[in-house]
């Protein structure tokens, strides 16, 4: 009996072993050199801060360095496509937001596929935007705009990180619900819109609040309105657009980390598993709730259902706004 009971339990063992070995045979040792992210966005946007301060504690519970790329332009295009044709090996992701997706449907002639050619890791975070002004504006609220707006059309002008990207979009479908119109300004990144919005070149924007929340306090620029279904925490006096009279009227920055088309599964969830642990350590979540911005940490499956989501959302957006790339 024994020896029929140690025969088992080798059977078991090998058994295991064989559905091991893909997996094993897979990652290898992966990751054996740095890994970088490619951010399709300027240094110092919405969502660099954070996947710096992520990209920090990835490294270090991956005994490698995680380097932050900046790539911009062309609403992500430029920086995305870069990931898409990279091998899909795990050492060369690319930090996603809604502009990613919104791109799918505003670039109609792109040599990649905003959504087909990579695969979804994690959902890292999301925040409202916010409907900032220039202090110099009589605007106090979002009505004293639109009225405005409404007569002296086309003589605000708002600043946008970007054709395509996601506050040319806030800010155009904000226009579309309010009987609005704003020139657009589009710039080569957030960090360049943010210099002119201080100085009163431009008028309005609708960046993500947490870069905007030093800039509101220090009286450099007016909140008038968040973007999400409820009042942001750090501008909890701020009211919603829903609230102030933009029924229905919700929209998120957010950011995710995705990889190559064919990138192994086994390398895929281990960078899940990784990111998902690097959020929650004190570092990462201090500098999210600073920030205003909620963790989330996805699992693949859930991701991938999400930015397909919003890129028929934001598909959506630019059939009925009529936006387009200037």
């Amino acid at each position: 009996m024994k020896h029929v009971l140690r025969r088992l339990a080798a059977l078991a063992l090998a058994t295991l072993a064989c559905h091991a070995a893909p997996a094993i045979a897979q990652t290898g040792d992966y990751p054996n050199r740095p890994i970088k992210v490619i951010v399709p966005f300027s240094a110092g946007g919405a969502v660099d801060g954070p996947m710096r301060a992520i990209a920090e504690q990835l490294g270090k519970r991956l005994k490698q360095q995680v380097i932050v790329d900046n790539k911009p332009g062309a609403g992500a295009t430029i920086g995305s496509e870069m990931v898409a044709k990279s091998p899909p090996d795990g050492y060369t992701l690319l930090l996603a937001s809604q502009t990613n997706a919104i791109s799918a449907t505003l670039y109609t002639k792109l040599a990649f596929n905003p959504i087909d050619d990579f695969v979804a890791i994690s959902l890292l975070g999301k925040e409202p935007g916010v409907l900032v002004v220039h202090p110099s504006t009589p605007f106090k609220t979002v009505a004293d705009l639109v009225a405005f707006a409404k007569a002296h059309p086309g003589q605000l002008n708002f600043a946008s990180s970007g054709n395509g990207s996601g506050q040319h979009l806030f800010a155009a479908m904000f226009s579309s619900m309010a009987g609005i119109k704003m020139t657009h300004v589009p710039y080569k990144g957030s960090g360049q819109a943010t210099t002119d919005l201080l100085a009163g070149t431009v008028q309005v924007s609708m960046p993500g609040t947490a870069a905007m929340v030093k800039h509101i306090e220090g009286g450099k620029l007016r909140a008038l309105a968040t973007t999400g279904t409820a009042r942001a925490p750090q501008l909890p006096d701020v009211p919603t657009l829903d609230e102030s009279g933009l029924k229905g009227y919700a929209a998120y920055v957010w950011m995710g980390l995705l990889a190559p088309k064919g990138t192994p599964q086994p390398i895929v969830d281990l960078l899940q598993r990784e990111v998902k642990a690097a959020l929650a350590t004190p570092e990462v979540q201090g500098y999210m709730q600073r920030s205003g911005i909620e963790s989330v940490g996805s699992t693949p499956a859930e991701f991938d259902a999400f930015f397909r989501d919003e890129r028929d959302r934001w598909s959506r957006v630019v059939k009925d706004t009529g936006a387009r790339i200037d």
